[in-house]
């Protein structure tokens, strides 16, 4: 490679490759992530990421301002900063993991009480068509049993009224002429 090496993108390429070798799943995974990520973003090959370990290797690069060697105290400090800022984001992530599996667990718990509900409302559903298939011959019952009720009614009436009516006077009118 004959382009000059950005030591902060050393430093983020470092950052994350020590993610990588980490030993929790979670956070190796979304290390390797975010290298496939940077890589398709600034069109990197592995060839060439190849190349570049094998330069660093062959080369390490030079910074004029903080050099690993050169300064031990600046860089511990800095190395004690790096370090408690990468535990700080891998208890980040190990809690998001697990609020992302509650999340999950919970998501499944509704899915299936939404089948459920379906599956009653199903069943519902068909008893309520079965029911609605009977009302017409209910409906007809009534209708003729009210039919036959008023018949009745009026039968009754004009039974009761027979019994007790008097029968009608004669015409006194024919003996008067």
């Amino acid at each position: 490679m004959n382009e000059k090496i950005d030591p902060k993108e050393l430093k983020v390429l470092a950052d994350i490759l020590a993610l990588v070798l980490e030993d929790q799943p979670g956070q190796s995974l979304n290390a390797l992530e975010t290298i496939k990520k940077r890589a398709k973003r600034n069109t990197v090959t592995g060839g060439a990421l190849k190349n570049l370990f094998t330069s660093i290797a062959n080369s390490p690069p030079k910074n004029n301002t903080t050099n690993f060697y050169s300064n031990p105290g600046n860089d511990s400090a800095e190395l004690r900063k790096a370090r408690s800022r990468i535990t700080e984001l891998t208890h980040s992530i190990n809690r998001l993991d697990a609020t992302i599996k509650s999340l999950r667990r919970n998501n499944e718990s509704l899915r299936s009480e939404l089948r459920l509900t379906q599956e009653s409302r199903a069943e519902i559903q068909s008893a309520l068509h079965a029911s609605e298939a009977k009302s017409p011959f209910k409906a007809t019952v009534i209708i003729v049993s009210l039919l036959c009720g008023l018949f009745c009614g009026i039968a009754g009436t004009a039974v009761v009224h027979s019994l007790t009516a008097k029968p009608p006077l004669p015409d006194n009118t024919i003996y008067l002429q």
